[in-house]
C-alpha cells in the first residue's frame, strides 16, 4: 500500500516536528497499530477461511504464536480469554506488551515469516492466502514507519539498530549486502551477532563479535587468494599478509601507512583493551558511543578490504 502524504505529516514539517533523533525504549501506539495494518496485509487472509486443504503448509500465525510461547516458556500469549485465535494472540500481544525486546520479538519473527516464506514461495502461498502487499513492500513500508517515528531500528533481515542514518546506510546496511554471501557465511554470523549484541546493550559481547568479523573477512580473502596464513593467526598478523600481498595497490600503498596504523590499532585495540580479556577486580564498563564506534569502524574496514579484493 502506498505511502500517503497526509495535510497532518506536511503541517508537522512545516512547524518542525518532524523526528530527527532516534529513541529505543518505548514503541509507540500508533506505530504498533501501523505495523499490525503491515503485516495483516503481507500475510493476508486465507481464501478458504477455516478449511485449510490437504496441501496448505502454510499455518503462519499458528507458527508465529507457538514458537514465541515456546521461546517465552509459556502455553499462550493470550491474557484470560484462553480461546483467542493465533492471530489475535500475535497481534494482541504485539500492540499491549510492556517490554520493548518483546515487542521487537515479535515484529522480528513476523518479518522473518514473511520475507523467508512468503518471500521465497509467494507463488505457490498466494494458493491459499489472499494478500494485499508483496514482502518487499512490506519491509520497505516498515522501516519507513520505523523511520517516520524515530523507532531506531531497521530490519534488514532482523532487526538491526540504527543510531545515524548516514551510518546505517554507508556502511551497515552495504555490509550486510556484501557479507550475505555463501563465502562470508562466517563473517555474517559474526557482524550479524555483533548488532545483536548491540541491540540489547552487550556492548563487550558485541566488540567482541566486531573482531571476529572483521578477521574473519580476512581470512576468507586470504583463502580465495590462495595466500598463505594459520586459521590461529591474529588480526596484526593477518593484515601484515593482506599488505604483502598487494591488497592495496603498490603505488598507492604509502597513502595507506596510516590506514594500515588504524587497522592494526583500531578493533583490536578496542576490544582487547575494553571487552577481550580479564577485567580485573572492578568490572569494566563499555559505553554505546565506544561500542558503536566499533560496530562502525568494523563494517568500514570489511567494506575496504573486500572491495580492495575484488570477492
Amino acid at each position: 500500500m502506498a505511502i500517503i502524504d497526509l495535510y497532518s505529516k506536511r503541517q508537522k514539517k512545516l512547524r518542525g516536528e518532524v523526528v530527527d533523533v532516534y529513541f529505543y525504549d518505548e514503541v509507540p501506539v500508533e506505530l504498533r497499530v501501523q505495523v499490525v495494518h503491515i503485516i495483516r496485509d503481507a500475510i493476508g487472509e486465507e481464501r478458504m477461511a477455516g478449511h485449510y486443504s490437504s496441501g496448505n503448509t502454510y499455518l503462519p500465525y499458528k507458527f508465529i504464536h507457538e514458537t514465541l510461547c515456546r521461546e517465552y516458556g509459556v502455553f499462550t500469549l493470550a491474557k484470560g480469554n484462553l480461546n483467542e485465535t493465533h492471530q489475535s494472540c500475535v497481534m494482541n500481544f504485539l500492540l499491549q506488551a510492556t517490554e520493548v525486546e518483546k515487542v521487537i520479538d515479535v515484529i522480528e519473527l513476523c518479518f522473518k515469516y514473511i520475507d523467508k516464506i512468503i518471500g521465497k514461495n509467494t507463488y505457490d502461498y498466494n494458493q491459499y492466502f489472499e494478500v494485499e502487499i508483496t514482502p518487499q513492500d512490506a519491509i520497505s513500508e516498515l522501516n519507513y514507519r520505523f523511520k517516520e517515528h524515530g523507532f531506531g531500528f531497521q530490519f534488514e533481515r532482523e532487526m538491526i539498530r540504527v543510531d545515524s542514518t548516514y551510518v546505517h546506510s554507508e556502511i551497515a546496511k552495504p555490509v550486510l549486502n556484501l557479507l550475505n554471501n555463501t563465502k562470508f557465511a562466517g563473517p555474517n554470523e559474526e557482524y550479524r551477532k555483533a548488532h545483536e549484541h548491540y541491540r540489547h546493550g552487550r556492548n563487550k559481547e558485541c566488540l567482541t563479535e566486531c573482531l571476529k568479523a572483521f578477521e574473519s573477512t580476512m581470512k576468507v580473502i586470504c583463502t580465495e587468494k590462495v595466500w598463505a596464513f594459520n586459521h590461529t593467526d591474529t588480526a596484526k598478523k593477518l593484515i601484515q599478509i593482506c599488505f604483502l600481498n598487494g591488497l592495496v595497490p603498490s603505488f598507492t600503498q604509502n597513502q595507506f601507512t596510516s590506514l594500515q596504523n588504524l587497522l592494526e590499532s583500531g578493533i583490536p585495540t578496542i576490544r582487547n583493551k575494553l571487552g577481550g580479556h580479564g577485567q580485573g577486580q572492578v568490572p569494566q564498563q563499555v559505553d554505546d558511543e565506544m561500542t558503536r564506534y566499533g560496530l562502525n569502524l568494523a563494517g568500514t574496514n570489511i567494506l575496504f578490504l573486500i572491495g580492495q579484493s575484488n570477492l
